[in-house]
C-alpha cells in the first residue's frame, strides 16, 4: 500500500506545483504545496523503512535463499561435450558504446537499489559480464539478472549449504565435468561463463521453454515455484 499512497501523493503534488506555477492569481497556497510535499517524505521514508526491514529479513535467510540450486543434476556425457563446446564460443556483448552507456547507466540504477552492499565499481563489473556472457550463450541478460536476483542476492561469495558457489550459484562438480578443475567459481566472469552455459544448454533441451529450463537448472524438474520466483523477479526489478 506504501508505494501506492507514494505514487498517489507525487500526483498531487505534481499537480498542485503545475498549478501554482500557471495560474496567475496563485489561487493554490504554497503551503498547501509544503504540506502535501512533507506528506509524500513521510511516504517515501516509510517505504524505505519497509525495503530495508525486508532487506535486513532477507539477509537472515540468505543461506537458504543462495541454496536454491543446490540439487543440480550431473551432466551425461552428451551434455558435457555441448557444455564444453558451448564455454568455447566466442565472445560478443554490445553492438556499439551507445547500447551499452545505456543499458549500464540503467541496470545500475536498478542494482543499486536491490543490491545497495555491492561497491559500485564492483556492480558495473557484474553487468557488464552479465550482458557479455548472456550475449555469448543467446540469453536475455535480464534473466539471468533475475536469476542472481533470487539465487545469491548479487554477492559473488555467496556459498549454499550443500556448496553451491558464487553469483549463479554453480555447483563445484561442474567444473570436473569440464575438465578445470581448478576454475575458481567465486570468480565473476568464471561464475557467470559456467552458470549462462549451464542454462543455454537447458534451454535447448527443453526446447527454449524458459519456464522447464529453470526448474532444469534449480534441480527441481516439475514443479514451477523457482520459475515462479525468478519471473517476479523480473517483474518487480528488471523489467517493470
Amino acid at each position: 500500500m506504501v508505494p501506492q499512497k507514494i505514487e498517489i501523493m507525487r500526483k498531487i503534488v505534481d499537480t498542485l506545483c503545475h498549478s501554482y506555477r500557471h495560474l496567475s492569481e496563485k489561487k493554490i497556497s504554497g503551503k498547501v504545496i509544503l504540506v502535501s510535499l512533507c506528506l509524500l517524505y513521510s511516504f517515501e521514508s516509510a517505504a524505505k523503512n519497509t525495503e530495508s526491514s525486508t532487506k535486513t529479513a532477507n539477509s537472515a535467510n540468505s543461506i537458504a535463499k543462495s541454496d536454491s540450486s543446490s540439487h543440480q543434476e550431473r551432466p551425461d556425457s552428451e551434455f558435457k561435450k555441448k557444455l564444453i563446446a558451448t564455454i568455447a564460443k566466442a565472445e560478443s556483448s554490445f553492438d556499439d558504446q551507445f547500447d551499452a552507456e545505456v543499458w549500464l547507466y540503467e541496470q545500475a540504477t536498478r542494482l543499486a537499489k536491490v543490491a545497495p552492499h555491492i561497491p559500485e565499481d564492483e556492480r558495473f563489473t557484474i553487468l557488464r559480464l552479465v550482458h557479455q556472457q548472456a550475449s555469448k550463450f543467446d540469453l536475455d541478460p535480464m534473466l539471468v539478472l533475475a536469476l542472481i536476483n533470487v539465487e545469491s542476492d548479487f554477492d559473488h561469495y555467496a556459498i549454499s549449504n550443500s556448496g553451491a558457489l558464487g553469483l549463479m550459484q554453480v555447483m563445484p562438480f561442474w567444473k570436473q565435468e569440464i575438465g578445470h578443475p581448478d576454475d575458481n567459481l567465486h570468480e565473476i566472469e568464471t561464475n557467470l561463463k559456467y552458470g549462462c552455459a549451464i542454462l543455454s544448454l537447458y534451454l535447448q533441451k527443453e526446447k527454449k521453454d524458459t519456464t522447464l529450463a529453470l526448474a532444469r537448472y534449480n534441480g527441481s524438474r516439475g514443479q514451477y515455484w523457482y520459475p515462479m520466483r525468478v519471473y517476479k523477479a523480473m517483474r518487480k526489478v528488471w523489467h517493470p
